[in-house]
């Protein structure tokens, strides 16, 4: 699946990169939508940490060259494990090597392995080269792992995982201007992500393009529900940059998140609430410093 592009898939990343260089090729990754758990258990998907497009954009920043994304149904998940090279093979009949994980798991039912990948790969004249995990503090990296840290508002383990700060990506949508109001106004953005963190308040940078280029600002963003103000139905960013700010509505940006502050909370009224963004600000100020 390669979702989140952490440390142990750029491994395995740099591994097929060298090869290619090597061997005159170009490197792509062969990746999924959605993910499995959709087919076999639809109640309960596995929520993922980067959308297609996310996935795309952080694989070719690893010097990936193309990406197949394929759809993970019914036929493609009924594809024997021993068929598994041949049915690659009919649609790249350039296959020259594979490398995967020394956890990876092929074929109807997950049955193949490694051992059987390189048997395969031997069989029809394709190199198999597989990576072990990659551990950090003792455990495995995994994007289970990443997962359970960004849901507990943990974003410094997860970022460590990642070897870059999450990030999410959405368009700058029009907003009630609440936060003019009491003198820290926003940048709103819709919450697009399968997977979602704790509501409550983060140190975030904040990048767009402009007609100078790309500019990244530093910021904190309340993301929730915002009970103070009003009875929403679909959670929102609200980000406070700090620094002049040249974006406003329409514009594509990329939220990084650095740290969870504090969780969100209904406050008795306005004037709590600006007294709370105020020392959200110097908390977020002071983590820039």
């Amino acid at each position: 699946m390669f979702d989140g592009v952490h440390l142990g898939h750029q491994a395995v990343i740099e591994t097929a990169v060298h090869s290619a260089l090597a061997s005159n090729g170009i490197c792509g990754a062969l990746t999924f939508w959605p993910h499995p758990s959709c087919l076999f258990n639809p109640e309960d998907p596995v929520q993922m940490i980067l959308s297609p497009e996310m996935k795309v954009e952080v694989l070719k920043s690893h010097n990936v060259e193309f990406v197949i994304e394929q759809d993970f149904d019914a036929a493609f998940a009924s594809i024997e494990a021993v068929d598994f090279i041949q049915h690659l093979k009919i649609h790249l009949p350039g296959l020259y090597s594979l490398h995967v994980g020394s956890n990876w798991r092929f074929g109807r039912k997950r049955v193949g392995d490694v051992s059987l990948l390189v048997q395969l790969g031997r069989e029809s004249g394709v190199h198999v080269i597989n990576v072990e995990r990659v551990h950090y503090d003792g455990e495995a990296i995994s994007s289970t792992r990443i997962r359970n840290y960004l849901t507990e508002g943990e974003m410094e383990q997860a970022n460590a995982l990642l070897a870059e700060v999450y990030f999410t990506m959405g368009k700058v949508i029009a907003g009630k201007k609440l936060g003019r109001t009491v003198g820290f106004p926003t940048l709103n953005l819709p919450w697009t992500q399968g997977l979602r963190l704790p509501f409550g308040v983060y140190c975030v940078e904040v990048e767009g393009e402009t007609t100078v280029g790309t500019i990244i600002l530093k910021g904190v963003a309340n993301f929730g529900m915002r009970p103070t103000v009003e009875e929403a139905f679909e959670p929102l960013i609200e980000v406070h940059a700090l620094e002049d700010c040249p974006f406003g509505t329409g514009d594509s940006l990329k939220i990084r998140w650095h740290r969870f502050l504090r969780p969100e909370k209904k406050f008795s009224g306005v004037e709590e609430l600006r007294d709370q963004i105020g020392k959200d600000v110097k908390s977020a100020k002071k983590f820039w410093s």
